[in-house]
């Protein structure tokens, strides 16, 4: 039997190793200068825009739904094609989510369903980059805006592309990534929120160091002495450590290298799988850079579980990403019901996530392919 194919996979390097030895021979493991670092570091990718470094891609959600001043009561429209993360950490905060659907061909949250969604509780439209292909941005945030709420853009699958010219984390109200070890470049764990707001910057800072205030300025009690700092709300300990940030500084310099690549593969696939009747392969739309995280093929026929399996058998690890958020028992408990989104719903019962990450080699994407071909006979 061939080697395991994972369908992702981390790059790390000598280099990268050496990042995180200095850390560790250095006085800061945490809340030192690696962070400040890193986070200028991504900003660079970013169009500019302050990025707030985090324990993981839930953590940043977290963040920015706190950042975003969401209570209960409050109505957060979200895409159901994510993981569940996405809803679940608005439902945390006391939030009603409001699942709206997602364009039939992208999986991307659509602007027709989010605009009929919002309501005049609605704080926040959370869209997601589906497998890396921005979401329509631009007008998702006149929607959002027009109800007087936040349009928050969950890029874990996505930093480093762009959407009609402007970089991924410049568009929305609050960004969010993830760096987990499959995601387009990784600090093991790790995650990050952008915002161009000075307040919503703020708040994220706060609530992710558990709400100190060490400002005097800002300080109800100032004078207690130079120890002293101060809660005004709720916050946890999101920190992400110095020794994280040093592999996230040294990844970021090859972000453009793991874009070229994902690119590539995304390329071979669609070439060696168009003429197969039996599947659909991803599109992109104009005015689209995505960063492929996801090869999301579309197994047409209700063929899909007959062709993971087969594909599992050769050694090739597919998956499928994601199930509606909303068939969660967490969710169906709370009321939510199957039907509520029919293009996510289709979506879902047709997605096989292909193998895709920088080190797969042009030949093991052609074991892939074959093992695809060989299921339909060709």
């Amino acid at each position: 039997m061939p080697e395991f194919l994972p369908y992702g996979r981390q790059s790390v390097t000598d280099e990268d190793v050496a990042a995180v030895t200095e850390v560790l021979r250095g006085d800061w493991l945490t809340t030192g200068p690696a962070v400040a670092r890193f986070e200028a570091d991504l900003a660079l990718h970013t169009g500019g825009v302050p990025a707030v470094a985090v324990t993981s891609g839930t953590a940043a959600l977290h963040v920015a739904y706190a950042a975003a001043a969401l209570v209960p009561g409050d109505e957060v429209v979200a895409s159901p094609m994510t993981f569940v993360a996405t809803a679940a950490t608005a439902a945390l905060h006391g939030a009603k989510v409001v699942f709206a659907d997602v364009e039939p061909d992208t999986g991307n949250l659509a602007v027709e369903a989010a605009a009929a969604a919002v309501t005049e509780r609605t704080k926040v439209v959370a869209a997601v980059d589906y497998a890396g292909h921005p979401a329509e941005l631009d007008a998702l945030a006149d929607v959002a805006h027009h109800a007087g709420a936040l349009l928050l853009e969950d890029a874990a699958h996505s930093v480093g592309g762009s959407w009609q010219g402007r970089a991924v984390g410049s568009l929305a109200d609050l960004t969010t990534f993830s760096f987990f070890p499959t995601k387009n470049l990784t600090t093991a764990e790790g995650g990050a929120v952008v915002t161009a707001s000075p307040e919503l910057l703020q708040r994220a800072q706060a609530f992710r160091n558990h709400g100190l205030v060490r400002d005097k300025a800002l300080q109800r009690y100032p004078d207690e002495g130079g120890w002293h700092q101060e809660v005004h709300e709720f916050g946890l300990n999101y920190r992400l450590p110095d020794v994280l940030c040093a592999l996230g500084s040294s990844q970021l310099t090859r972000l453009a290298e793991f874009k070229k690549r994902r690119a590539e593969i995304h390329a071979r696939y669609n070439a060696a799988l168009a003429d197969v009747s039996g599947v659909l392969t991803p599109p992109s739309r104009p005015g689209a850079d995505p960063v492929w995280h996801l090869y999301p093929l579309r197994v047409l026929d209700g063929r899909r579980r007959a062709l993971f399996d087969h594909l599992r058998g050769l050694g090739i690890g597919v998956q499928v990403n994601y199930i509606p958020a909303y068939w969660h028992p967490v969710f169906e408990d709370l009321g939510y019901r199957r039907g509520l989104c029919p293009n996510a719903e289709a979506y879902y019962e047709q997605e096989l996530s292909l193998p895709l990450f920088p080190s797969l080699t042009d030949a093991d994407v052609d074991r892939v392919v074959d093992g695809v071909r060989s299921f339909f006979g060709i």
